[in-house]
């Protein structure tokens, strides 16, 4: 050994581990690769309907009912914003783009709910779940976004399945750490209680835990929204259309105008989103005293449901006293 290896010893020692992923990844992809395939199925039978929904509902329709949902969630005033920002999308001729990367970006956030929030749950009650999930959770929350693509591509292919699964990956802790917080922050006081009743596990769980850590979960899924809303933009590498795809052919093509439209249109998105989420936290505290039906649109309706059939019985009340009257 030269005396200049024992002063740089990285010159001549390393590590493969580049090569030894290589080996792994591919070794994965050729026994594994139609496991990987079939798990496409049921992304793609979700994200086909929220793209056939989306896109195939009138645009006025679709600000209606965002609306409305805003209206329902907190007030009026919301209402009119986010039917603002929906008309602005429109008439900057990205509303197509939009509802698709919305489709991609509820897709990928009811995937990240359904697993993130049980997750959390087992990892909350578990002190061995919890020492499994924190280091993966750590590792997941490191890695920069562009590296999922790689092994995302070769297992799943392109296009915009691949797109939600990478953004599935991406945006799935935040709701898994913060419904772990708020159900570990939960009083001992109320769980020994309701053990001193005699409630079981499950009843602890969904009529103490979950109610009184559901700010913290709200807050968690908006938080895996944003960066879900994020990721879409980068997995436009992969062939993922929407915004996103808007942004990567503007600067590849040096146009400045189209990569600026589809960046406004996502920032506007993400306004739209984030609004929504965090009303309707800071709603449920505000109208806590006052049932959902009996506010907003729902009120509306209620009160004509309830006038349209009030007045068959009136009518038939009032001609029974004529009736009664003449005789």
């Amino acid at each position: 050994m030269k005396p200049e290896d024992v002063l740089d010893p990285f010159k001549t020692w390393h590590i493969p581990f580049g090569e030894w992923v290589d080996v792994g990844l591919g070794w994965i992809v050729q026994e594994y690769r139609p496991l990987f395939q079939s798990l496409k199925w049921p992304i793609d039978q979700l994200l086909r309907a929220f793209d056939l929904a989306l896109n195939g509902i009138p645009p006025v329709v679709v600000i209606l009912c965002f609306g409305l949902v805003a209206w329902q969630i907190a007030g009026w005033r919301l209402a009119v914003q986010v039917a603002g920002l929906l008309l602005i999308l429109g008439f900057l001729g990205i509303w197509g783009e939009t509802m698709t990367t919305l489709s991609l970006v509820f897709t990928a956030v009811l995937f990240c709910t359904v697993v993130g929030i049980p997750v959390g749950v087992i990892a909350a009650r578990s002190e061995r779940a919890a020492a499994i999930c924190r280091p993966i959770l750590d590792t997941m929350q490191t890695i920069p976004s562009f590296v999922y693509l790689v092994p995302v591509v070769m297992l799943f292919g392109i296009g915009n399945v691949p797109g939600v699964i990478v953004t599935i990956v991406f945006a799935l802790p935040p709701v898994i750490r913060l419904t772990t917080l708020g159900i570990q922050q939960v009083s001992e006081e109320v769980v020994e209680a309701m053990r001193a009743f005699g409630a079981t596990n499950s009843q602890i769980l969904f009529k103490a835990q979950l109610p009184l850590a559901l700010p913290s979960i709200v807050a968690g899924i908006n938080q895996t929204l944003m960066m879900s809303l994020s990721m879409v933009v980068v997995a436009s590498m992969i062939a993922v259309g929407g915004l996103g795809q808007m942004v990567l052919r503007g600067i590849g093509r040096l146009d400045i105008g189209l990569a600026a439209t589809g960046g406004i249109g996502i920032v506007i998105l993400a306004i739209i989103l984030d609004r929504l989420t965090q009303s309707a936290l800071s709603t449920r505290k505000r109208f806590s005293h006052i049932a959902w039906h009996k506010r907003g649109p729902a009120a509306l309706f209620t009160g004509v449901v309830k006038t349209f059939y009030a007045s068959p019985a009136r009518r038939g009340g009032l001609e029974s006293g004529r009736q009664q009257t003449s005789s």
